[in-house]
């Protein structure tokens, strides 16, 4: 009986140990419009961890007010070394996803990109953000976490 209650307690405590460790996590995606010389960029957020940064409630009318201002306070885009407006185009809710969209205009050629990339970085210390970006058939990544806000790429 009581190699049976130690297994048991030494079983509870890995459980508890798996259920305890969250994931902080934001993909973006970015695609480039060559007809439009547009960079188009979408985010997804988790529900929870964007009202938890932005300390509003993601059902109520100013969430998306909210939402624009924080993903222009935490994202910054730099191309062939010069600094683009993100023009915010919408948000929605959807469950435990946030998705944000945003964009860059008049872009032509591109030889490199450059992102600072705060997103939920204060609010979550373990906060890993991923991005994506899509360009003339290439693909690159970046990634951002504490101590590792800004990263640039070439083409």
């Amino acid at each position: 009986m009581k190699k049976f209650l130690y297994s048991l307690s030494i079983f509870a405590l890995i459980m508890m140990s798996f259920a305890a460790a969250e994931f902080y996590s934001s993909m973006t995606k970015v695609d480039y419009l060559e007809g439009s010389k547009t960079l188009k960029f979408t985010t997804k957020m988790n529900t929870s961890h964007i009202s938890d940064a932005i300390k509003i409630n993601p059902n109520t009318a100013g969430f998306e007010a909210e939402v624009k201002k924080y993903v222009n306070n935490n994202f910054d885009l730099y191309v062939n070394g010069s600094a683009k407006t993100l023009t915010f185009t919408g948000s929605q809710v959807n469950g435990e996803s946030v998705w944000v969209y945003f964009e860059a205009g008049g872009v032509t050629d591109i030889n490199s990109i450059k992102i600072k990339n705060t997103i939920l970085l204060s609010t979550f210390p373990k906060q890993f953000n991923l991005v994506n970006i899509a360009y003339k058939g290439a693909q690159k990544t970046m990634n951002f976490q504490r101590g590792k806000e800004v990263n640039e790429v070439n083409f």
